[in-house]
């Protein structure tokens, strides 16, 4: 057989450590799913959205009020309180970082064009108020629809 690829991973250890990790069912987001259900809101979870040309996923949709909503993680999306820059291949890092914070300003430019609402939750805030936050935007476009119906 073929000789493996050269890995962007720093050792074996790390490859692994980060093969394992989880795009979607993380703690905080079924701690902000828990959340919002509590709230008496139906979702959709990890919806393909609706962007010719692109592949990009939301945690949280509402299909029929055009809702987004997206649980970024501080080290992936580069929080300004909890990122930490990462000491071994710091170059590689940095602009994976980079990479993904210009592709979540790109999705949130995109789908608002669509006519799409876009919520984006860090990881560390608190799920109860988020979902506080998602309920609001819920609210005001039923209600937006509602208007729009009567008239």
């Amino acid at each position: 057989m073929g000789t493996r690829a050269e890995s962007w991973a720093s050792s074996d250890a790390v490859r692994a450590s980060m093969r394992s990790n989880k795009s979607r069912d993380t703690k905080p987001e079924l701690a902000l799913r828990k959340a919002v259900h509590a709230l008496g809101l139906r979702y959709r979870v990890a919806v393909r959205l609706p962007l010719p040309g692109r592949r990009r996923t939301a945690d949280l949709v509402f299909p029929r009020l055009r809702i987004a909503v997206f649980l970024d993680g501080c080290f992936w999306h580069g929080c300004p309180e909890h990122h930490s820059v990462a000491k071994t291949n710091s170059a590689y890092w940095s602009e994976k970082l980079r990479a993904n914070r210009e592709r979540d300003a790109d999705t949130d430019r995109r789908l608002e064009e669509a006519g799409w609402s876009v919520i984006r939750v860090w990881e560390h805030e608190d799920p109860v108020e988020a979902a506080h936050r998602v309920a609001t935007a819920v609210r005001t476009a039923r209600a937006s629809q509602v208007a729009g119906r009567s008239r």
